[in-house]
Formats: structure tokens, sequence, C-alpha cells
């Protein structure tokens, strides 16, 4: 039932692009920021452990596989059929050890044959394929984790969080120096080391930073609503008042 139910939200898509001018007009770059949209709507539902949403926003998210699908049949470039084709055919190319005979010893063994099945694939490095779109946080996560798999990695944390300190160390004659361009950099590398140490205790930062930040609206919206109350503008607090609302606000969430 569930391929007479794709094809049925299939045909409604070919539909509206035949007799809806709107989507008439779309292109693939016209829609593919509403893509990475749709993206993050679902992950923020997901964050939220909101299964209602999970599930409306995932629906979003196949509409629009279906509509860029749609577009490409329309010039005859593929198909939603060679879509479907393309994954199946990757997914069962690269898990050999559970569609042919191949033994392996755990995940860690799974995950560097992956890599080596993507080279023979006719990629010329195992970083090839990090979108340059990801979020700069993202995109260290995922460099660093590919660069892993096949054995380009660190033996331990503490070495890493040695990296870390130094890195910081680095930052900091760069602040002293007053050389921009250097501090820039060195900033960078601070990130990048701690996106490393992240990545050894089990943690994706990019993650980490969004629950953050979310905390952190919600903090200050506390102090917003609390100085609101006093009748004031928020312009018209000071420090010392702030902060005391923004420790209540720790006590609450």
């Amino acid at each position: 039932m569930t391929g007479d139910k794709f094809q049925e939200l299939a045909d409604i898509m070919k539909k509206l692009r035949r007799e809806c001018p709107w989507d008439r007009e779309q292109t693939h770059d016209s829609i593919k920021g509403a893509t990475i949209e749709e993206t993050y709507e679902l992950i923020e539902a997901i964050d939220q452990k909101n299964y209602e949403e999970i599930k409306s926003e995932l629906g979003d998210l196949l509409l629009h596989i279906l509509f860029h699908s749609v577009i490409a049949e329309e010039k005859n470039q593929f198909t939603i059929n060679d879509v479907i084709d393309t994954i199946k055919d990757k997914l069962i190319r690269r898990h050999p050890h559970v569609f042919s005979q191949v033994k392996v010893n755990g995940t860690e063994e799974i995950l560097k044959n992956w890599e080596e099945i993507k080279l023979s694939e006719g990629r010329d490095s195992v970083l090839k394929g990090v979108p340059k779109n990801l979020p700069s946080l993202a995109r260290a996560f995922r460099l660093q984790e590919k660069a892993s798999k096949i054995g380009f990695d660190w033996e331990n944390k503490n070495d890493v969080w040695k990296k870390v300190i130094e890195e910081i160390e680095e930052m900091h004659e760069m602040e002293i120096s007053n050389d921009k361009n250097k501090l820039e950099e060195e900033l960078g590398d601070v990130f990048f080391a701690l996106t490393n140490y992240a990545r050894f205790l089990g943690i994706n930062p990019e993650n980490a930073l969004r629950l953050t930040n979310e905390k952190f609206i919600s903090r200050f919206n506390y102090v917003e609503q609390k100085i609101k109350e006093t009748g004031k503008k928020l312009t018209e607090s000071n420090l010392e008042e702030m902060d005391k609302y923004w420790a209540e606000s720790k006590n609450k969430n």
C-alpha cells in the first residue's frame, strides 16, 4: 500500500506543476532555499521530540524530493524512480556485510569499508562529498569524522584536549600582537580543535551549540519579560538588574 500512496503523492505533484501557476514557475534554484529550511524545521522538531511535527516535517521534506524530481523529469534529466534506484543500489553496494559475504568485526570496520567503497566509486579524496554549504561547525565535524575513518586521527582524547589548550594559547598570542588576520586564523583553529574534542566525547558540536542558542534565547526572554513587568523598557535597565533575572532564569530551565 505504501507504493500506492507514494504514487498518489507523485501524481498530485505533477498535477500541481501542470495546473498551478506558482508551482509551474518554480525551478531547482528557486526552491533550494526552502528545501534547506524544511530540513532545519525537521531538525527542530526532532530536538523538541515533537513526533507530530516530525511526521509533518518529514512530509514537507518528501514533497521537496518529489518537487525536484518532477522538475528534472520534465527536462528529461531523471525521474523519481531513478532517484529511488540510485539510493537503493548505493545502499546495497555500501553494505557488503549485509548483502554479500563480507565479514566485519564492528561499526569501526563498517565505517572504514564505507569510505573505501566510496573511493572505489571514483572519489579522489575521502573528504570529497562534505558539502561546502554546511554550517562551518558541522562541516569541521564531518571532515574530522571522515579522516578518522581511514585512520587519520588522534590516539586518545587527552592529546586532543592538549591541542585545544595549545590553540587557545596561540590565539591569545595573536591577540596580544594585534594581528587581526592571524587572530582570525588562530580562532578558527581553536574552534576546529574544540570540535575535534567534542567528537572524541561523542557529542556533535553543531547540535550542542544549537541547544545552547535555544537555552540563551529562553533565558534572555525571561529577563526581558521580568523587566517589562516592572514597567520599564529593556534599555532602561542595567547589567546588575539583568544579571539578577538571568540568575533566576537558570533556576527555571
